[in-house]
This record gives C-alpha cells, sequence and structure tokens, in this order.
C-alpha cells in the first residue's frame, strides 16, 4: 500500500537496501545501532565538500554539561560576521551524529552562504527526555550571548534539523518565543510533531519505506516514557499556543509515516498566524535529505532550505 507513489529511483534505492540485508536498527542494542547507523548514512550523500572553515568547539549548554558542536563557514573566520543556523541531526534521538551528517551540513553551509553549527546533543537511552532539548535549548542560548565570539552575528540566528532534530528544532522555536530570543526562520525537514504515531500516514507508510513502524517505536521507546509523551518538548503540535514563531521553511517526503503529522504541524503555525513555506516532495520516504547521490529530490530540498536561509539571514 503506497508503493505505486515512489519515483522510480526511489523504488530502486529501496530494492538496494533490502538486497544489502543489513539488521534493523531495533533489532540491535544502542551502541551497535549508532556503529551501522554511522557506517551507512553518508553512502548515499555527496562527498564532504571542502570549505574554508570548519572548527570543532565545545558549547557548554548547561550546568556542568559541554556538548562538541561543528562549525561550516563558506568562508574565513573575519571576512564578514555571518548569520548562522543551529543545525540538530536526525537518528530517533539514539543515533546520529556530526560526522553523520558532515556532508549535509556542509551543503547547506556552501549554498546558503550562512555559517552552520552542528550540535552532538546527547543521545538516548544514555540520556533521555529532556536531556537533548536541554543541550539544544543551552546551545542556541550560547549562540545567542556568545556567538560573536566565533564571527557569528547573534541577532541573526536560525534553527533546523531532520527527523527528530526537526522535532528539536520545531521546539526551539517555540522556547525561543517564551524566552524573547528571536529567530529568524526555523527549518523542518521531516518532523516528528505528534505524541504517539497515530496518524494515518503511519499505518499506511509502516512497512517498507526506509524508517518503519518497529523503528519507530524503538527509538521512542529509547528516549521517553510513554506518560511523558504529551509533552510539547516531544510532541510540539501540543503545545497550547503556536502564535509569534518564527516562520518556518517545513520540507516532507510524501511516502513517509511522518508526513500527516508534518502537515499538521505547517496547517497549526498558519492558523496562529505564522508564515510558514511547505515543500512537499512527491515519491520519496523519511530520511530523503541524505540520498543526494541516488536521488534529486535531496540536492533541491538542500537548495530550498539555503534559499530560505538566504533571504531570512542574509542582509
Amino acid at each position: 500500500m503506497g508503493a505505486h507513489r515512489l519515483t522510480p529511483a526511489m523504488r530502486d534505492l529501496l530494492q538496494r537496501i533490502r538486497r544489502a540485508n543489513r539488521p534493523p536498527l531495533h533489532t540491535l542494542g544502542a551502541a551497535e545501532a549508532r556503529r551501522l547507523y554511522a557506517s551507512a548514512a553518508e553512502v548515499l550523500e555527496p562527498p564532504r565538500v571542502p570549505l574554508p572553515r570548519v572548527e570543532h568547539r565545545m558549547l557548554p549548554v548547561g550546568p556542568g554539561v559541554a556538548c562538541t558542536a561543528r562549525l561550516y563557514a563558506a568562508q574565513s573566520q573575519g571576512a564578514a560576521t555571518l548569520p548562522a543556523l543551529l543545525y540538530l541531526h536526525g537518528g530517533g534521538f539514539t543515533v546520529g551524529g556530526l560526522e553523520t551528517h558532515d556532508s549535509l551540513c556542509r551543503q547547506l553551509a556552501l549554498r546558503s552562504g550562512v555559517a552552520v553549527v552542528a550540535l552532538d546533543y546527547r543521545l538516548a537511552p544514555e540520556h533521555r527526555f529532556p536531556a537533548a532539548v536541554d543541550d539544544a535549548w543551552g546551545a542556541l542560548q550560547w549562540l545567542a550571548q556568545h556567538g560573536a565570539s566565533l564571527g557569528l552575528d547573534p541577532t541573526r540566528l536560525a534553527v533546523g534539523g531532520d527527523s527528530a532534530g526537526g522535532t528539536l528544532a520545531a521546539v526551539l522555536a517555540l522556547m525561543a518565543r517564551d524566552a524573547g530570543l528571536p529567530l529568524a526562520l526555523q527549518v523542518l525537514i521531516t518532523p516528528g510533531t505528534t505524541a504517539h504515531a497515530d496518524t494515518a500516514s503511519h499505518a499506511r507508510y509502516a512497512e517498507g519505506f526506509l524508517l518503519e513502524k518497529a523503528g519507530i517505536d524503538w527509538f521512542f521507546d529509547q528516549y521517553i516514557d510513554h506518560a511523558d509523551r504529551t509533552d510539547w518538548r516531544f510532541a510540539p503540535l501540543l503545545a497550547e499556543d503556536h502564535a509569534g514563531l518564527a516562520p518556518a521553511w517545513i520540507g516532507l517526503a510524501e511516502c513517509d509515516p511522518l508526513v500527516d503529522e508534518g502537515v499538521a504541524y505547517a496547517d497549526a503555525l498558519r492558523m496562529a498566524g505564522g508564515a510558514v513555506a511547505l515543500e512537499l516532495y512527491k515519491g520519496v520516504t523519511h530520511d530523503f535529505i541524505k540520498l543526494g547521490r541516488a536521488i534529486p529530490e535531496a540536492a533541491l530540498a538542500q537548495q530550498a532550505i539555503a534559499d530560505a536561509l538566504r533571504a531570512a539571514l542574509q542582509p
């Protein structure tokens, strides 16, 4: 059901993935799942493009907590003060990191001219909800207060991420509004926004479309107790008020269990008077943004994000 919607390139890629017969992440422990995900994360992405500036930094994100971050910029430090995108990687709050999303972050920095600061937030199950939220919020506050020390303009900030990172970015936009911290844009790529993975698209694309029901259940169980899942910091669609948020660029995949909740979130922002650019990429699956060697939609989405960042952040 739903397979007829796939593009030929996407269908071929899924067949190749099935033939590889790699064990599903949900059948592994968290440490082994991270190793397997890392080994495959950039196989289908363009080579890592060289940039004039790629730096590692330790960001203090909370009392006694510091996270590694990687800063990407298409120009050398000192050339000009740059606006910044705080980027939060996907991986179900359990896998992923700086290495798995390096190619993507380089592309965004190159295409947009905006500095990208990727955060290596703490992962579950060692660090369960709301640790990832706390780390992301701490990093955003640090950039707002101290970004100038990195040659960044703390008055021109955006947040973004894919999948679980998209959820975190949506949550940061809500937190920033409540704290009076101005954001120019929120970039939400195939985000999760609801509590219980119970929309129609979760049933329609439960198996055979890269991200499957068993994997979603496993990620949720690693990260958060069932009783906490209606907390808006996990399910931002459940926030009481979506008014006054940063403008949003939302990119969704048609054949993704999360597509319905992404559309619902765009609708909620619009109904609250927010500016929303919604792009639905037909015939592709979750994680399409990282499949640029196999499908053209990845580069199209990356360029659309870059254009939105440039429009929101460049003077």
